[in-house]
């Protein structure tokens, strides 16, 4: 490559949002230039990456138009046709189900590892430039495009540029866009763990006072074991605390919070916690830098929403970019002011729903502790309502 190199899109960031986006935007007929500081994850079928998302069905009809979602299901996913969540100090239960809902699945349980290794090997042959390792250092931009300089010398030009560079964003920060940020005090703990009974293809949650604790199915171990995923959020030290565990304290610690249906738990694999907090971007546009995934908002795991969020940033990109065809000026503001607003909305209510959801649940305090369960339970009986907050979470 020259040191100066034009593109109609610039996207750094190569993460699943990142790379979707990429790939995405060149299946319009864009020129598209991929950066990413590091090489991306190996995807091992032996060991499972730790870090699962419960995939939503818009964002599998996403991946399937861009190629890749045949590729993801055919390697290892894990579909879900149920949801059951309850509440330690009692009440009733709210409950999705697929056959109810008129679905084959409610989603699938993927890995990260997976998602980026099937989208990676999908660039190249879509037109894709990719430059790795490489990170960005300038930043600045003018009427009629932007420019990004790389500590490799490289010196881009491009129409549009979009960050995907997660919630430390190098390229927000450059562009001085603000990203106020709560700590929630928490962290979010998340390991695999083999069980005696089956997952029954179903998600299961149950709010504790120190937070949720989620089981997600997953395919089986080694001889047919059956398997799940878990995500348990815990207050820092007490994370600290059971991460520091050996496997069979840890186990009987698990098995207590969870109180569920999947029989005795006997093994555990390695264990990883990362900090929850909320972090959302003043604004997902300035000129022609767009704020896609974390780079734009965070959000509290307890629904599974952050790489869903992220990936319809993306679908409605790809629409807006590609209302004429993939012609004309993709960094112009009239193709991008409604995609920005329209974004920043969806991403903060969804910030504040999942927040106050933590917050009611995530308490022992008495009037909440005698309410939500019960109103967990008149919700699951409201038919009407129960479709509507699953076609909501499903993006449909």
């Amino acid at each position: 490559m020259s040191r100066t190199t034009s593109f109609d899109v610039a996207v750094v960031g190569a993460g699943v949002v990142g790379a979707a986006t990429a790939l995405a935007l060149a299946r319009e007929g864009l020129r598209v230039v991929l950066v990413e500081g590091r090489e991306p994850p190996s995807w091992d079928a032996a060991t499972p990456d730790l870090r699962v998302y419960a995939f939503a069905p818009d964002n599998a009809a996403l991946l399937d138009r861009l190629g890749v979602w045949s590729a993801i299901e055919s390697a290892r996913s894990q579909p879900y046709r149920c949801m059951r969540v309850w509440d330690a100090a009692g009440g009733g239960e709210l409950a999705f189900d697929a056959d109810r809902l008129g679905r084959l699945e409610l989603g699938w349980i993927v890995e990260n590892a997976l998602l980026v290794d099937r989208l990676w090997k999908a660039l190249p042959a879509a037109g894709v430039t990719i430059l790795c390792p490489d990170r960005v250092q300038e930043f600045s931009q003018d009427d009629s495009g932007a420019s990004v300089g790389l500590e490799s010398g490289t010196r881009l030009r491009a129409r549009l540029v979009v960050a995907a560079d997660g919630a430390e964003s190098q390229l927000r920060q450059l562009a001085r866009i603000d990203a106020p940020t709560r700590d929630y005090g928490q962290r979010g703990l998340v390991a695999f763990v083999e069980h005696e009974r089956p997952h029954q293809s179903t998600c299961w949650q149950r709010f504790l006072p120190t937070g949720p604790l989620a089981f997600l199915p997953f395919t089986p171990a080694a001889e047919g074991r059956h398997r799940s995923s878990i995500v348990w959020t815990l207050p820092e030290t007490e994370a600290e605390r059971m991460a520091a565990l050996d496997d069979s304290a840890f186990l009987g610690e698990l098995d207590r919070a969870f109180d569920g249906p999947l029989g005795p738990l006997l093994a555990v694999s390695r264990r990883a916690a990362f900090p929850l907090r909320r972090q959302l971007a003043s604004t997902q546009r300035q000129g022609r830098l767009v704020l896609v995934g974390d780079a734009a908002h965070v959000v509290h795991p307890l629904a599974g929403q952050g790489v869903n969020l992220g990936l319809r940033d993306v679908a409605a990109l790809q629409q807006a970019l590609g209302a004429d065809g993939g012609v004309g000026d993709p960094g112009a503001p009239a193709r991008l002011q409604r995609w920005a607003r329209a974004r920043k909305s969806e991403s903060a209510v969804a910030a504040g729903t999942f927040e106050a959801l933590n917050a009611a649940f995530s308490n022992d305090l008495l009037a909440p502790t005698l309410l939500r369960g019960h109103l967990l339970g008149l919700a699951g009986r409201m038919s009407m309502l129960t479709r509507a907050l699953w076609r909501r979470a499903a993006g449909l």
